[in-house]
């Protein structure tokens, strides 16, 4: 499930990257101030900068309201950047007409979080399926009723439940009727949003290699956006960890997941439940700051036990890349991930320091 990363330090041809985000930027000004003047913005996303190699899964996670989602819309082209730009296979897609989001849509797809909601009841399987090949100018009958048959065999559904409608099907094979209709245009990358946190935990790790099964069988590339760590930690190659519209700390998976040299990626980690340490985790109130009203210096300054006056103050940092290829946005992170480091070799868990957890709301990591 990792074999398609390189290892930190080891050197990937130009080539071999599928996806680029540049400075992205996604700004939504709101209401306030006598005709207009002194509107307020809200910066969901703030200068996010991400890389998808071929054949990759790139984990994206943060809390609700961090700006996941909406670095996932833009995309998708369905959200205009108020700057930067998104390249694909070395082609410049940012502000495509409708035209041209047509064609982007047989390259990037996705596969939504709730497998209820994200179906029409009122269309039968095949309809959904047919319907995208249609628009998307196939029109052999044959044609389609072959590559619906077979999309449908790819996910673990039998052809002949094409004529079904959503409500006759459970929700696992709802979620993998949503990921046949995602991938009946032959996407290069799939962009999974929560694809099982709506359903039951036994059907869970079906879902989740199903789709580990699909990438490799098809050489799919990922973006998995998940508050579940323990899947992104299973499905990931390489994970960006985001907060109040930034990257924090973007890294291959073993180097976030066993030394991580954020806080914030620590409090989130410190959280997934260890049935082996039965120790309850420390916490750190507060909630994450007002997108329109951001704290000065370092955003997770309010609610972090390492910050000093230069995390206050000082302009945020910016992400730095370490001598490993891992990113880190923080004034500390040399010495924060040297506590990290030692509290490892010294035999107990990195992450159970005192204080090291934030108290973290909408997530809900499943046991390793």
């Amino acid at each position: 499930m990792h074999e398609p990363q390189a290892m930190q330090g080891e050197a990937r041809p130009d080539d071999d990257l599928i996806l680029s985000v540049e400075d992205l930027a996604v700004h939504f000004p709101m209401g306030g101030g006598l005709l207009g003047r002194n509107r307020r913005v809200l910066r969901a996303v703030d200068g996010v900068d991400l890389r998808l190699r071929r054949g990759e899964c790139l984990g994206l996670v943060g809390e609700s309201g961090s700006g996941k989602s909406t670095v996932a819309l833009s995309i998708l082209g369905l959200l205009t950047p108020t700057r930067g730009r998104i390249v694909l296979d070395g082609q410049v897609v940012t502000n495509r007409q409708s035209g041209d989001r047509k064609s982007l849509a047989r390259t990037v797809q996705i596969v939504f979080q709730d497998p209820y909601a994200s179906l029409n009841p009122r269309q039968t399987v095949r309809r959904t399926l047919e319907d995208p090949l249609r628009v998307h100018g196939v029109t052999a009958k044959s044609e389609i009723e072959d590559r619906v048959a077979t999309m449908l065999r790819h996910v673990g559904l039998r052809p002949e439940q094409a004529d079904r409608y959503p409500h006759e099907f459970s929700g696992g094979q709802r979620q993998r009727i949503g990921i046949a209709r995602a991938l009946i245009l032959n996407p290069r990358i799939v962009i999974c949003d929560e694809p099982v946190s709506a359903l039951d935990v036994s059907i869970r790790a079906q879902i989740i290699n199903l789709l580990l099964e699909l990438k490799d069988t098809l050489g799919l590339s990922y973006i998995m956006i998940s508050h579940d760590l323990g899947v992104v930690e299973h499905m990931s190659d390489r994970v960006a960890v985001m907060y109040l519209g930034r990257i924090v700390e973007n890294g291959h998976w073993r180097e976030i997941f066993e030394r991580p040299a954020h806080p914030y990626t620590q409090a989130l980690i410190a959280a997934i439940p260890d049935p082996l340490h039965h120790a309850p985790l420390a916490t750190t109130g507060g909630d994450l700051p007002n997108p329109l009203n951001p704290p000065n210096g370092c955003a997770f300054s309010p609610r972090c036990r390492y910050a000093e006056a230069v995390c206050r103050h000082e302009p945020g940092p910016v992400l730095e890349t370490r001598a490993d290829g891992h990113e880190v946005r923080c004034w500390r992170a040399d010495e924060i991930a040297g506590q990290t480091q030692l509290a490892s070799t010294e035999g107990g868990h990195p992450l159970r320091m005192e204080g090291a957890s934030v108290a973290v709301k909408s997530v809900a990591p499943a046991a390793r």
